[in-house]
């Protein structure tokens, strides 16, 4: 009897350090989920005192560290929702894990937004809504609520798993605030139509251009009899147009107007496409060497241009969507006379701003979104996502270079769709397909009637149409909201502060 009270004791015992074990598992939970808003906190911190160097002594100084703030803010908003577009194929094909995804995508965000991100920042800060006709008392109270009701925006849109268009949000808020401003008046309308045209023609040439590229690589490639072989001569050929096509750009962006004619550009684009065909065929050789006559194969031979795809793609994303960010802030510094440069010419500092912010978004937030634009819409393999990563690339850069601000996300998801969409057709209507299967299993039947179980016929299909019709959803509205929601915060702004 006497050894009871000593077990009992004991039992006590391990149930209260088991108490205290959950509950400090329990706090580095939730630790663990505040780290990446703590860390976030600290870059807008970042982000202020960086303004205040170069702004601290200028008047207005405090609106403008104010709006630094904000496009930090936007500006991770951005990272966390827009970039997963540009890396998601890839990992959603393993080509890549999502560590390589994110160092890869910072990177080329930055490179992107600092070297070729001016032109849409000026369509952004300045031809949205005509600057001569606003006061400027107000433009900074207009692109300071216009940043605010934005960034909200995506910020909700992040955290319901939504891909929304950080482009149409801040456009709309542009518009919103400036009408609760001044009236619809000053809104370049013309400009406006040209926008809105581009939002709905980028996706359809999205995701033709990926169902084109898919063509090519099932014809020349995948539905052939000696695979390693056509992938032997057709690799290099791909990497060879991808890096062609993206160093014209380059040379484009970084040339003063007019010093090189575009026969000229395009010349060079055709040496480094040369250039980069002679460089890949040994690497592509090589990796060939001893591989099987599958499609499994193949993954191992696309995966370089895959990355070297999602790498452009992060590029001409920070080109085109960091004005979604500085812009505002760039008319918001010259709305209170610093830097003395002509309106939409946006200080470097700016631009660091929301460089540097759309990849710390990134790389706290983004991994959640890459997986639904990875994975869940449909299934991609390293060819897959390939087309998917260079149409998308360059749709956005032929958009940058007109000075468009279309929607990353529009287009890349359009180009997912339409990878999905053409597999659905060409896996019923392909002879050279149906030709390729019959040679492979002499068991296949051409004339299996279609299962008339109409449900059964939908789960089989490739495309998962609940994703389509919630991103189709999220874009209608991203607009009117944002507008809304900028007019009402400039309300406020004007009832507390002017």
């Amino acid at each position: 009897m006497p050894p009871r009270p000593t077990v009992l004791t004991k039992r006590t015992l391990d149930k209260d350090l088991d108490k205290i074990t959950h509950a400090e598992d329990a706090a580095k939970h939730v630790l663990r989920r505040l780290v990446a808003p703590g860390l976030g906190l600290i870059f807008v911190g970042l982000a202020m005192l960086f303004a205040g160097v170069y702004v601290f002594d200028q008047p207005g100084a405090v609106l403008v560290v104010a709006a630094a703030a904000l496009a930090g803010y936007m500006a991770m908003n951005i990272g966390a929702n827009d970039v997963t577009n540009n890396v998601g194929a890839a990992v959603g094909a393993r080509a890549m894990t999502m560590g390589q995804a994110l160092v890869i995508a910072a990177i080329f965000e930055v490179l992107g937004a600092t070297i070729a991100g001016g032109e849409v920042v000026r369509t952004i800060s300045s031809n949205i809504v005509d600057t001569v006709q606003v006061p400027q008392a107000l433009l900074g109270w207009i692109m300071m609520a216009a940043l605010m009701a934005a960034a909200l925006w995506i910020n909700l849109a992040t955290w319901m798993n939504a891909p929304v268009s950080t482009t149409h949000a801040i456009v709309g808020a542009v518009i919103g605030a400036g009408i609760a401003a001044v009236g619809p008046e000053p809104v370049n309308w013309q400009v406006m139509l040209e926008i809105t045209s581009s939002w709905m023609t980028s996706p359809l040439i999205g995701g033709l251009i990926a169902a084109g590229l898919l063509y090519l690589v099932k014809t020349l490639i995948i539905y052939r009899d000696d695979k390693i072989a056509a992938a032997e001569r057709w690799v290099p050929v791909l990497v060879a147009v991808m890096a062609g096509g993206f160093m014209a750009y380059i040379v484009l962006q970084l040339s003063p107007t007019g010093k090189f004619p575009s026969f000229t550009i395009i010349l060079i684009g055709i040496g480094i496409g040369l250039v980069s065909w002679l460089a890949a065929r040994p690497l592509v050789l090589a990796q060939a060497r001893g591989l099987e006559n599958r499609n499994s194969s193949l993954r191992v031979l696309f995966r370089l241009p895959l990355i070297g795809s999602a790498a452009l793609l992060s590029f001409a994303h920070g080109a085109n969507d960091v004005s979604n960010a500085v812009g505002p802030l760039s008319a918001i510094v010259h709305s209170v006379g610093i830097d003395g440069g002509a309106m939409g010419h946006p200080p470097l500092w700016v631009m660091l701003i929301g460089a540097f912010g759309i990849s710390v978004g990134l790389l706290l937030f983004g991994p959640r979104l890459i997986r639904l634009v990875g994975e869940e819409i449909t299934k991609l393999n390293p060819m897959r996502a390939y087309c998917v990563a260079l149409s998308t690339a360059f749709t956005v850069i032929i958009a940058s270079w007109l000075g468009l601000p279309v929607s990353t996300t529009h287009i890349a998801v359009g180009s997912v769709f339409g990878v999905g969409f053409f597999r659905e057709w060409y896996t019923r209507h392909s002879t050279r397909r149906i030709a390729y299967i019959r040679r492979k299993s002499e068991s296949f039947d051409l004339d299996e009637p279609e299962d008339p179980n109409i449900h059964e016929r939908r789960r089989r299909y490739l495309v998962r149409r609940s994703h389509f019709m919630t991103i189709i959803a999220a874009w209608i509205i991203t607009v009117p909201v944002s507008a809304v929601l900028a007019a009402m915060i400039y309300w406020a702004m004007f009832a507390l502060f002017v």
